[in-house]
C-alpha cells in the first residue's frame, strides 16, 4: 500500500513526522487516517515491536488501509480516543498526529456537498453514519441557530441579514444543494469577495454537521491521560477556531486558555511547545497545494 495522493494530498507531509520524533518500537496514533500519507511513513519508521494506531470515521478511508500485525484503523472519529485504546489494549502513546479538517477527496468527490464549485446535494457529513447533515441545518434551524454558528463558526460580518435571506428563501421551498445555497448566498456576499463568503459560510455549516470543535475539545482534553511522559502531540489546524483551541490547551493547559498555577508560581499544563510559534507551509508547497496557506502546525511535548 502506497500513499492515496488521489485520495488526500497531506500538508508539510514531513514536518508533521519528524515532529514525532519516532521511536521503531513505540506506539503511535494519527487519528485522522485519510489517504494513509501521514500513517505510512510513520508504519515505515516502526519495528516489529512498534505499533500504529489510526482514526477515520469516513467508511470511504478504509480502502486505504493496509493489514499488518502492529496495525490497527479504527472505523469512528477520535472524539473518545482513550476508550478506544483502552479496548485494544493500550494505556499510553509515544505519539499522537492529528491533521485536523477537511480531506481533499471528501471536497473533491461530488456526492458529498462540501465543495463551493459544482453542484451536490446539502450533506457535509464526514460520517455518513451521522444523522444530522447540511440540510437539516440551513432548512430546519432557527434564525437564531443560524445566527450562532455563521457569527460563531463563520465569523461572518453581515450574519443577520444573511439569516433573514435564507429564511425567507426557504419559506418559498427546500434548499437542497449547494448550488441552491450559492444562489441565496449571492444576495448577501460582498462584491469582489464572493469565493471567500461562500467558503465562510460553507465551514460554519460543516463544523456544525460534525461538531468539529466539540470532537477537538473533547480529543485535547484526553491529551494529557494517553500521551506519556516525553511523548509528542502534533496537531495541524487549517482555521483560527481550530487553532485558537490547540494554542490555548498547549501554552496555557486549558481549552478556554484560563491560567491555573500552583504555590510558587508555575503554569500547571501537561505539555511544552516544542515550537512557541507555529510552523507554516513553504511557498513552494502552498503553490502545488494551495489547501497548504491556511495550515498552522504546531508540536508539544508531555511534560513529566
Amino acid at each position: 500500500m502506497v500513499n492515496n495522493q488521489e485520495y488526500h494530498v497531506p500538508v508539510m507531509l514531513q514536518d508533521s513526522i519528524d515532529a514525532l520524533c519516532i521511536d521503531p518500537d513505540g506506539t503511535y496514533v494519527d487519528v485522522t487516517f485519510g489517504g494513509g500519507g501521514h500513517s505510512r511513513l510513520i508504519f515505515d519508521q516502526l519495528s516489529d515491536k512498534g505499533r500504529l494506531i489510526a482514526f477515520d470515521q469516513d467508511p470511504d478511508a478504509r480502502k486505504n488501509a493496509w493489514e499488518a500485525p502492529n496495525f490497527d484503523l479504527v472505523p469512528a472519529n477520535f472524539s473518545f480516543i482513550s476508550n478506544h485504546l483502552r479496548l485494544l489494549g493500550i494505556k499510553y502513546v509515544d505519539g499522537v498526529l492529528a491533521d485536523l479538517g477537511v480531506s481533499s477527496h471528501q471536497f473533491d468527490e461530488d456526492t458529498r456537498g462540501f465543495s463551493i464549485r459544482g453542484e451536490a446535494k446539502l450533506d457535509m457529513r464526514m460520517n455518513q453514519d451521522g444523522e444530522l447533515t447540511a440540510l437539516e441545518v440551513v432548512n430546519d434551524y432557527s434564525e437564531k441557530e443560524l445566527f450562532r454558528i455563521f457569527k460563531s463558526y463563520g465569523e461572518i460580518s453581515n450574519t443577520g441579514k444573511l439569516v433573514s435571506v435564507i429564511a425567507s428563501e426557504r419559506r418559498n421551498g427546500k434548499i437542497t444543494t449547494t448550488a441552491d445555497l450559492i444562489k441565496v448566498l449571492d444576495k448577501c456576499a460582498p462584491k469582489h469577495r464572493e469565493h471567500k463568503y461562500y467558503a465562510q459560510v460553507f465551514q460554519a455549516i460543516r463544523i456544525e454537521v460534525n461538531d468539529e470543535l466539540g470532537v477537538l475539545e473533547q480529543f485535547l482534553n484526553q491529551m494529557d491521560a494517553v500521551i506519556k511522559p516525553g511523548g509528542k502531540l502534533v496537531v495541524m489546524s487549517y482555521h483560527s477556531l481550530e487553532d485558537r483551541l490547540v494554542k490555548n490547551y498547549l501554552k496555557r493547559g486549558s481549552i478556554s486558555g484560563v491560567v491555573e498555577k500552583d504555590f510558587y508560581g508555575n503554569v500547571l499544563k501537561p505539555f511544552s511547545e516544542v515550537v512557541r510559534k507555529p510552523i507554516m507551509a513553504s511557498e513552494e508547497e502552498v503553490e502545488r497545494n494551495s489547501r497548504a496557506r491556511s495550515a498552522k502546525l504546531r508540536i508539544a511535548e508531555r511534560n513529566g
